[in-house]
């Protein structure tokens, strides 16, 4: 059974909908691997698999508020396009992801909903916001992480979780160089 400070070795399936296409995947080759209690995979995510052992397979499904929450349209704004005068006129495409910062410092990523003459519509809504997530998966191994493995998490230049970078997921944070294992993303 998985303990806190337990490194878990697992393969996963993403999908929005019960039978609906994945939306990302980890196969048994190529496994997620992170270290239970330390905040690096949705906390439902974590909770779920919490009574399984190595070999145990496991499918729940992750209600859209419990994961990245509810869409908030208060998340889709207008920006001056004199913001964005480092970049290209080729990086201002519609559907475009653009790492940005907000005013107390926080990383975050935007993507790009419009541009006109003067402003760029940003969303910085995560894109599974406001989506039910279906994890299905097996637990491939489990066991006590060392000394080392644990020391490591308290160097971490961001705080050792995700949501201090603004990632929310753990999947290649910009900045602070995180690949910290979370699923969803």
């Amino acid at each position: 059974m998985i303990q806190p400070d337990n490194v878990i070795t697992l393969s996963y399936t993403l999908r929005t909908e019960q039978d609906g296409p994945v939306v990302e995947a980890t196969p048994e080759e190529q496994p997620l691997v992170f270290i239970s209690g330390h905040q690096q995979t949705l906390p439902l995510f974590e909770a779920n698999i919490l009574l399984k052992k190595a070999g145990d397979d496991y499918s729940f499904k992750i209600v859209a508020e419990s994961a990245y929450g509810e869409r908030n349209e208060e998340m889709v704004v207008e920006l001056d396009k004199e913001i964005f005068s480092s970049l290209e006129d080729s990086d201002l495409v519609v559907g475009n992801e653009i790492p940005m910062a907000d005013s107390m410092g926080r990383h975050l990523m935007g993507k790009i909903v419009d541009v006109n003459e003067g402003a760029v519509v940003m969303d910085f809504n995560h894109p599974l916001a406001g989506k039910d997530l279906y994890f299905s998966g097996k637990i491939i191994d489990v066991r006590p992480a060392t000394e080392e493995e644990l020391a490591a998490l308290h160097k971490h230049s961001c705080g050792g979780n995700c949501g201090s970078c603004g990632g929310g997921c753990g999947h290649d944070h910009g900045d602070c160089g995180d690949d910290c294992g979370c699923c969803g993303h």
